[in-house]
């Protein structure tokens, strides 16, 4: 089952209704703030279910979100995408085991090239100008230096899509060009960029791992040209699986080369697709699930339920949208406050974007066509 958004009163619903052999959390949202990390702890514990941790902002974030995460939530198992981290979380006590990223094929799939995003060489990712100025020491500000700094300076194109690339000129030695930059785009909508562009650079944030992204663009049959690291090295094959750099030069020269040569770019594209189609998100869970079960966490398996799926099945939902109150949805669907709020088992009319409010129970009869 796949929560969506949780509240104190919908976590030990779902657990009562659905109980499951596993609880797994991951990465760093609203659903993490302090107060929720308590709900989800006491709710797993009052059931005696395995409460399992993805640490996917690891490592630039280890000492100020996951440790302090990890001693209020206490899971039982952590699986973190750096695998040097392993042996500090079994010092904690906690059973730790590496998981990389991967893609979610449903999302990040090759389209046919869209003209509104085809161009020669492109940048989906967001700048942070500010966290490079204060640690300039990682390897990311050295990713951009060998990636992107060179080609801006001898004046070629890249077209940037995302946040705060018109302040990096401090970082690049020279003004990004406004027609080049276009601004946030959501992820859902990357792909459209990965499979239309020529190009597309990826930065690493570490050496010893690898991005998110690097997943994401191949993934989406994007040819993706990326810093020459041990991880790249590990996971793909340079000049086959994908373009690699370890210099300003050298990112120079490939650039010419495979925009000057098409068929050797289309032979990268293809091979790049192929190297990660065991990296779906759907492969993580399965190797997930082995390792849980290799270390005793978990034993039975069952097949996986999205809580809204449910919900729709005995009740109109209403998914909150940013602005909406609650008295605004009450008087959409002509019901009061009050009956919403003791639906939801509400103690105060504060609501936020994303979450799921029932509205009313469905009629027996809706319930008994939908089935028979």
């Amino acid at each position: 089952m796949i929560s969506g958004p949780v509240s104190r009163e919908n976590i030990t619903e779902m657990i009562d209704e659905f109980k499951p052999d596993l609880i797994v959390s991951m990465g760093w949202t609203p659903e993490h703030s302090r107060e929720k990390q308590a709900w989800i702890r006491n709710a797993t514990k009052k059931v005696n279910i395995p409460l399992v941790y993805w640490a996917t902002e690891d490592p630039l974030h280890t000492q100020n979100f996951t440790i302090p995460l990890i001693k209020k939530m206490k899971p039982d198992f952590v699986f973190t995408v750096t695998p040097s981290l392993c042996k500090i979380y079994e010092s904690m006590g906690i059973k730790a085991a590496h998981l990389d990223f991967a893609y979610h094929e449903s999302i990040h799939h090759q389209i046919k090239p869209l003209e509104k995003y085809s161009c020669d060489i492109a940048v989906v990712a967001n700048a942070y100008p500010n966290y490079l100025e204060e640690h300039p020491e990682v390897f990311r500000s050295s990713s951009l230096k060998t990636l992107i700094r060179p080609l801006i300076r001898k004046g070629i194109r890249i077209d940037f899509w995302g946040k705060n690339w018109e302040k990096m000129s401090k970082h690049i030695g020279k003004e990004i060009p406004r027609n080049w930059i276009h601004g946030y785009l959501d992820y859902t909508e990357a792909y459209k960029v990965y499979s239309s562009a020529k190009i597309i650079i990826g930065l690493q944030n570490c050496e010893s791992q690898l991005t998110q992204r690097t997943y994401e663009i191949l993934g989406s049959g994007g040819v993706l040209l990326t810093s020459d690291t041990p991880a790249v090295r590990g996971k793909f094959k340079p000049g086959r699986d994908l373009i690699v750099s370890s210099s300003p030069k050298e990112t120079f020269e490939k650039v010419k080369y495979y925009l000057n040569h098409d068929s050797e770019r289309k032979k990268i594209q293809i091979n790049g697709k192929k190297a990660v189609k065991n990296d779906s998100y759907r492969h993580r869970a399965e190797r997930m699930i082995e390792v849980l079960t290799r270390r005793g966490i978990i034993r039975n398996v069952g097949e996986t339920i999205h809580y809204v799926d449910v919900l729709k099945e005995k009740y109109e939902i209403h998914h909150v949208t940013p602005g909406e109150t609650l008295l605004k949805i009450a008087m959409k669907y002509k019901v009061s406050l009050q009956q919403i709020m003791e639906l939801n088992h509400f103690k105060s009319d504060q609501i936020y974007a994303g979450q799921i409010i029932k509205i009313r129970k469905k009629r027996s009869r809706d319930v008994k066509n939908k089935f028979f």
